[in-house]
């Protein structure tokens, strides 16, 4: 997989719940060279939950997506993994296998970054699934389990033994969450002790960022995860810096605001009118803005498409308020 990530070397990573269809439309625009759709239980799968088979629906634009599942049976994994290849076709860039999502409610149920603490498991799910598909498997998974206790160089031989054609690793252990710093250093152990491709992720929230994490470590492509929430403009950003030009200015309020509509239209448009999920989305684009304290509040309150629309029209006339005060 080394020439395809030669050619995808900014992705959109998977976030439950985030990596919808508007965002990963908006992201591409921006410059995403692929996008994961959000994370797919196989379990899930397994019951032909509709819901769970709503997730792996592409977006317009989109020729391609990753697609990541979770699970802890590997037989089930397979299964699936069978029958989405057969369902998506030349859609499907390759299939990812989540061992690195930290959430309690994944954890506690053996599937995601628990995964780590049973490598022998681990390894029999990516076996399982690599025999069953002819698309490429990848495994994400983090620096390791528990905070000191850095496993992921060991579990990366053990990944790429067992079938991997790449790798993404997470700088940081699974107890961690989200908080401190991603160590990139560890993404760099990897990446020197196994042949196959190695996805950096963690900490990347600016073109910069994109640079140095590559500098550092050496990775093939970099995935971009919580720098994308209310920024789209991000991969914009990162691949001017990745090709040595001056990145484009940050986007202006006014920009922020019509981005949050255009992503509000398009959730409205794929997913009808009850929008709710555009609340997160909605507050990560304004943050920092004039008047988003009030404005959050009223955006508790939104569900359809006119609700988020007399919102910013409110919050873009505060702002403007705001500026002509100077």
């Amino acid at each position: 997989m080394h020439d395809f990530f030669r050619q995808h070397r900014l992705l959109l990573a998977p976030m439950a719940g985030v990596s919808d269809e508007a965002l990963r439309t908006l992201c591409r625009e921006q410059g995403a060279d692929l996008t994961y759709t959000e994370m797919v239980s196989a379990k899930g799968l397994s019951y032909a939950n509709e819901k769970t088979r709503h997730l792996l629906r592409l977006a317009p634009a989109e020729d391609q997506v990753a697609v990541q599942l979770f699970g802890h049976e590997p037989d089930t994994m397979a299964a699936q993994a069978a029958w989405i290849e057969d369902e998506m076709g030349d859609s499907l860039a390759y299939l990812d296998i989540n061992m690195g999502c930290p959430a309690r409610k994944i954890t506690s149920k053996g599937d995601g970054s628990a995964l780590m603490r049973d490598p022998e498991l681990a390894v029999a799910i990516v076996g399982a699934v690599t025999a069953a598909v002819k698309h490429p498997v990848t495994v994400k998974f983090r620096r390791g389990w528990a905070e000191g206790d850095e496993t992921c160089v060991e579990f990366a031989r053990r990944m790429e033994e067992a079938g991997a054609a790449a790798l993404a690793v997470h700088g940081r252990f699974a107890e961690q969450l989200y908080r401190g710093r991603a160590e990139w250093d560890a993404i760099a152990r990897v990446k020197r002790a196994v042949g196959v491709p190695v996805v950096g992720n963690g900490d990347v929230r600016t073109g910069a960022d994109a640079v140095a994490l590559v500098q550092r470590t050496g990775v093939d492509a970099v995935m971009i995860a919580r720098g994308a929430e209310g920024n789209p403009w991000l991969f914009a950003q990162a691949k001017a810096a990745l090709a040595g030009d001056p990145e484009p200015d940050a986007p202006s309020a006014g920009e922020r605001i019509d981005m949050a509509r255009r992503h509000a239209r398009l959730l409205f448009e794929r997913q009808g009118r009850n929008i709710v999920r555009m609340r997160k989305h909605a507050m990560w684009y304004m943050a920092g803005l004039p008047g988003a304290a009030v404005a959050r509040e009223r955006i508790n309150a939104c569900v359809t498409l006119e609700d988020f629309d007399r919102v910013f029209d409110e919050l873009l006339e505060c702002i403007r308020d705001h500026e002509a005060r100077g």
